[in-house]
């Protein structure tokens, strides 16, 4: 029997996490999975020693307000490792903290599996040579990835990308339209404003402020909310009752939200991939404390910050990025391509070729299996 140490610290890697472990039980009932999650996790027969979701924060320097819990928990991960009976690492993306407990499991010859890369793409190749002394095997999730890593010598499969076996709506648009009471002939735009709590403040009142800009121009628009299950409701509530637009909503549906919708506006982040799975453009924006900002510009080594245009190769659809996320920019944007339907379309076929270069469905199976001959069979 295998006893699997597997790490996730935020929602995204979660929820990868968890169809991972999913699918590595189906190959071997009799494998047992611990380590560093949240409820996906717990739920797919994970035993969480501490829920990652009570530290979901952003940004560089908001981290340092909560470096005593990461010790902590990077302390116990070490010990289990050097008191227990471990026979991988599985490691899911959260680089600041996975790259060191790589270390400690390669320091004590447990094999470490990655899954899901660091974006290395993103802040330089630093990292790349920490990879290639403490990673085994690389499982990754987009094509362009796997040739950064194979330049270097590191061993990598390309599985392909889990959000092509994920991202699709449960209703037909018949029935979430009825569900959420809108005009079947108006202009539905999305909004969705982040998965932390940190994300929601900062987004949601200048995209509330953006949507009175576009109601002026297009009247019969109507405005939907994706709502997290996992934050405070309140949260929403005192953001919305500050506005003057109703706003539709619905709880952890965002995929029925895109599939009714014309148009999105998109936190940057994992969200920008589901949207173009589902075909619908949009324009993306990010904002953070300015420390933060001042940090991380001095390191992000790419013009992009959407993944979306990050796997586009060129920006397809529109970035707003700190200063510029503004209620009028985001309102002028998207406008602009509501108003103009030939690069309306233009975005769509973009978006359809983003898509096919995500690879094929039975992403997470693949990545299971490979993983399962690597720890099992030690087949690299």
């Amino acid at each position: 029997m295998k006893r699997i140490m597997i790490v996730a610290g935020e929602a995204s890697g979660d929820l990868h996490a968890a169809g991972l472990v999913k699918s590595l039980k189906l190959i071997d009932p009799h494998l047992q999975f611990f380590g560093l999650g949240s409820k996906k996790m717990q739920e797919a027969g994970v035993k969480v020693i501490y829920d990652m979701s009570r530290l979901a924060i952003v940004g560089f320097f908001e981290i340092l307000n909560h470096l005593g819990t990461f010790k902590a928990l990077f302390e116990k991960l070490k010990k289990m490792l050097e008191t227990k009976k471990v026979d991988a690492v599985i490691l899911v993306d959260y680089p600041g903290f996975n790259l060191r407990l790589a270390k400690v499991a390669k320091e004590k010859n447990i094999p470490v599996i990655y899954y899901i890369s660091p974006q290395i793409w993103a802040w330089g190749k630093d990292r790349i040579d920490l990879i290639k002394r403490y990673v085994d095997k690389m499982i990754v999730i987009f094509g362009f990835e796997e040739d950064i890593y194979k330049e270097v010598g590191v061993k990598v499969n390309f599985v392909g990308h889990p959000f092509l076996d994920i991202v699709r709506p449960e209703w037909k648009k018949e029935d979430a339209i009825w569900h959420l009471k809108l005009n079947h002939h108006s202009t539905k735009i999305a909004l969705l404003p982040g998965s932390r709590e940190k994300e929601v403040t900062t987004h949601l009142p200048i995209i509330l402020k953006a949507c009175e800009i576009i109601k002026k121009s297009i009247p019969d628009a109507e405005f939907i909310l994706s709502k997290r299950k996992e934050l405070d409701p309140q949260l929403y509530n005192r953001i919305l009752q500050r506005s003057r637009i109703k706003v539709h909503f619905l709880e952890n549906r965002p995929y029925d939200i895109l599939n009714v919708s014309d148009i999105a506006i998109v936190s940057s982040g994992s969200a920008t991939l589901e949207t173009a799975i589902i075909g619908r453009p949009m324009v993306i924006i990010y904002k953070t404390s300015i420390l933060t900002w001042l940090f991380a510009r001095r390191l992000i080594r790419i013009s992009n910050i959407g993944l979306v245009n990050i796997v586009a190769g060129k920006r397809i659809v529109p970035e707003l990025v700190q200063f510029e996320v503004t209620p009028k920019n985001i309102a002028e944007e998207l406008m602009r391509i509501l108003k103009d339907k030939k690069l309306y379309h233009h975005i769509k076929e973009g978006l359809e070729r983003v898509k096919s270069k995500l690879g094929e469905p039975g992403a997470t199976r693949r990545a299971a299996h490979t993983i399962y001959n690597f720890i099992v069979n030690k087949t690299y």
